[in-house]
């Protein structure tokens, strides 16, 4: 019981923990802030999704913080309570925000690969069923956590933990792997549109990089350390990384079908003539005009110039699916 008590593996890590977070909390915020400033006509789910996150984040936020501050201010004098007292009930309600947070974000890039894949049920039914699965163990842990009802006991839990988060981080690889996979498939030889697929195979991969290493190092801790908070500092964050790279996701959009385009472009008046289509994009940022197309658009191939860092994800996925998109008119309109 001893190595419990053991300050700096314990409170120290707990209190590291909530640092970083709030860290990784603020850079959560400035992408919110990006994005509604940025896209302001985007989508109404979009932005219902970027709101629900935050309020999620930030009661997870304030369930850490709370509970930093009862174990180390309110019983600075009592350090037995890690061994004696009970669960403080924020402790295992911030596991159920982080895990919530993680869900939403999965299911999102769940829908990527259900358009990518064409609908593939198989594909998608197994990581559909992985994300629940995992939200399903979640929750179970955080019922026998207050069951439990003591941090010493936290051990006992290392079974349905570690089943947890590695299903968690084989999500993770699922998705990155189908995404890959099925955007390979929509190569059509040309520079242009296998440069932008190229581009989102490696957002693909960093999407679940970054989530599943922080998961992977969580898992490692809770099994090799399980007496120590070791794991908390690192699980602190997780639930915010998942939102960060859905909202980066959103925020690299700089042209979809005239809605929520960048402000540095006017085209609320394009959204009807847009809807399947890929804007030109000048050197500053701005969608061009009508006039500035030609009239026979629609049998000539479109260019997408990258002068800057254009990138085009969230919304590419929906336009690439289409077969009015400049992916499916590459070849006619090169012959031409």
């Amino acid at each position: 019981m001893s190595p419990i008590l053991v300050f700096d593996d314990t409170l120290g890590a707990a209190s590291i923990g909530f640092s970083v977070s709030c860290v990784v909390f603020g850079v959560f915020t400035t992408q919110v802030f990006v994005y509604f400033q940025r896209y302001p006509l985007d989508r109404p789910a979009y932005k219902f999704l970027v709101a629900f996150l935050w309020i999620i984040e930030l009661l997870d936020q304030i369930f850490i913080g709370y509970a930093v501050y009862y174990y180390t201010i309110t019983n600075y004098n009592d350090p037995l309570v890690l061994l004696n007292g009970d669960i403080f009930w924020p402790l295992i309600m911030q596991i159920v925000m982080g895990c919530l947070a993680g869900t939403v974000v999965k299911c999102c890039f769940a829908m990527r690969v259900w358009r990518f894949s064409k609908q593939n049920i198989l594909i998608t039914g197994v990581i559909a069923i992985l994300i629940l699965g995992q939200f399903g163990l979640a929750l179970a842990y955080c019922i026998r956590a207050f069951e439990l009802n003591r941090l010493i006991l936290a051990p006992r839990l290392r079974v349905i933990a570690s089943l947890a988060l590695g299903s968690g981080l084989l999500t993770d690889i699922a998705i990155a792997l189908a995404l890959c996979y099925f955007l390979r498939k929509l190569r059509t030889g040309f520079r242009k549109s296998d440069s932008i697929i190229n581009m989102l195979s490696i957002y693909a991969v960093n999407t679940g990089a970054l989530t599943g290493a922080v998961g992977l190092c969580t898992l490692i801790l809770y099994n090799a350390r399980p007496e120590t908070f070791f794991f908390m500092a690192s699980y602190f964050t997780l639930g915010k990384l998942y939102a960060i790279s859905f909202l980066c996701t959103l925020n690299t959009r700089k042209v979809i079908r005239g809605r929520g385009t960048d402000q540095e472009g006017n085209t609320s008046n394009n959204t009807s003539q847009a809807r399947n289509t890929f804007f030109m994009v000048t050197n500053d940022g701005r969608a061009a005009r009508n006039n500035e197309f030609s009239s026979n658009a629609h049998t000539k191939s479109m260019e997408i110039g990258i002068h800057q860092e254009v990138s085009v994800i969230t919304d590419l996925e929906e336009a690439v699916m289409d077969d009015s998109v400049v992916l499916g008119r590459s070849k006619s309109g090169a012959m031409s």
